[in-house]
């Protein structure tokens, strides 16, 4: 088994445990770690002793989105260069192979044989939530924040499993807008299958893999896959990849360049606060009227 640098890696009573430990940086998704992630799924995936994984982050939350710092990223010629996703945004066909680069990593998700549970606490943002939603049932904290904000200014979600939990209307209205929502809000529209309190989501989470681990591997294997199966034929592997396309396309919109300029001569901090203040608390109402005072949060 390789040594993991980005995330953490254990096997115990039938389950892999598999965290991501970045959390100085709220667990972004750089390359390298979406590279271990891999590896440790497959890991998981090919060992006997394993029913089921469950995904979590170490630190205050699960996972922030994508690492947006220059860092080395393989090309297509096998050399590297400075971004994962930044720099690639000025020419379409290397940004496109970047992102679908990343998108077959991220997809071991949905493709390996044995379920995975996302357990979600704190916030799961952006990438976070290209994580969570291939997962195959998701429980989260009742406050954890949930929701795709890079869609103001920077592209779209380049994974979009979004459509098939929660319908095109709730789809449109969080992802127009980068609005996010709480674990409860989620668990009601059905993007995350349930949401309890912070301190009963891993005992919650535990007793559903002692579950799991009652049950021969291949039928894991055969009942995961025939709901998966389901999902391609409505189209869902499909919107992946075009969802990755499209991202690229969305990366070419002036308000992207602008992001891009912000955060080059301002830091990338300033560039998010920048973005994110005209929102106010940034929040969506799933029940009742959304009513804001003058700054745009919610009342």
């Amino acid at each position: 088994m390789p040594e993991f640098q980005f995330i953490r890696y254990e096997v115990e009573r039938g389950r892999a445990r598999i965290e991501l430990n970045r959390p100085d940086k709220r667990n972004a998704l750089s390359h390298a770690l979406l590279t271990e992630l891999d590896q440790a799924l497959w890991e998981a995936d090919n060992d006997n002793l394993v029913h089921a994984v469950v995904l979590k982050g170490a630190g205050k939350g699960f996972c922030a989105g994508y690492d947006l710092t220059p860092q080395a990223t393989p090309t297509s010629a096998g050399t590297n260069t400075t971004s994962y996703r930044q720099a690639a945004f000025s020419n379409f066909d290397d940004d496109a192979w970047r992102l679908e680069h990343g998108q077959r990593l991220r997809m071991t998700l949905f493709d390996m044989h044995k379920p995975v549970i996302a357990q979600l606490h704190g916030f799961c943002l952006a990438g976070g939530t290209d994580l969570a939603l291939l997962c195959d049932m998701v429980i989260a904290a009742e406050d954890t924040r949930i929701g795709f904000p890079a869609v103001r200014d920077l592209g779209s979600p380049p994974n979009h499993l979004w459509l098939y939990h929660i319908g095109p209307q709730w789809t449109k209205r969080l992802l127009l807008t980068g609005d996010t929502i709480t674990g409860s809000e989620a668990a009601t529209l059905g993007l995350v299958m349930k949401a309890l309190p912070l301190d009963q989501v891993a005992g919650e989470v535990e007793q559903l893999l002692d579950r799991l681990a009652l049950i021969d591997t291949a039928l894991l294997s055969a009942n995961k896959r025939i709901v998966n199966l389901g999902l391609e034929l409505m189209g869902a592997r499909t919107l992946q990849r075009l969802a990755a396309e499209n991202d690229a396309r969305g990366h070419l919109a002036p308000s992207a360049q602008e992001f891009l300029r912000q955060a080059r001569d301002g830091g990338l901090v300033s560039a998010l606060r920048a973005r994110d203040a005209k929102f106010g608390d940034g929040r969506a109402k799933v029940q009742g009227a959304e009513l804001r005072d003058e700054n745009g949060c919610l009342r």
